[in-house]
């Protein structure tokens, strides 16, 4: 006759500890061009808008910026980035430019500020929108001693977070 055998178990159990470090982040999103079309004014104002979409999470303590910066137009003999100017509207996350901003190819020039404890989407603490937006609108005289053709500047855009 056989027994069955008894024997000791053992059962172990450890815990670990699943660390999470969430922090500032931001994206941003642009179309792939802005046309700058004639006004119908005789020498009047090249002018166009774009939407420029955004994502951010700020910190308590932090906050954030979107600025952007230009290359001067190519070929020569047409408008220069410094007669550009631009405005802001809409910003749905943050405070967006006040009045009329000058580009700049040497510095950023300052589009929209980003509050601390902010964020995009989700409701609650954190915007409705997701994505954010701001409408940026562009203008340059059209000055008659500018050659014909078609001119591009390259313009970058930067999204800071904290």
């Amino acid at each position: 006759m056989f027994f069955p055998l008894l024997g000791a178990g053992d059962i172990q159990t450890t815990t670990q500890t699943l660390l999470a470090n969430v922090l500032a982040d931001g994206k941003i999103s642009a179309p792939a061009n802005v046309s700058l079309q004639s006004s119908a004014a005789l020498f009047g104002t090249l002018s166009g808008n774009m939407t420029l979409s955004y994502w951010a999470r700020t910190s308590n303590g932090g906050g954030g910026s979107i600025t952007v910066e230009a290359t001067d137009f190519a070929p020569s003999g047409g408008p220069v980035a410094s007669t550009v100017s631009l405005t802001c509207s809409g910003a749905t996350l943050g405070t967006g430019c006040s009045g009329s901003q000058a580009l700049s190819t040497s510095m950023q020039t300052s589009l929209v500020s980003l509050p601390g404890c902010a964020c995009t989407g989700g409701g609650g603490a954190c915007s409705d929108q997701e994505p954010n937006t701001v409408l940026l609108s562009f203008s340059v005289p059209s000055l008659p001693h500018y050659k014909t053709g078609g001119y591009s500047a390259q313009l970058t855009f930067t999204i800071s977070t904290m």
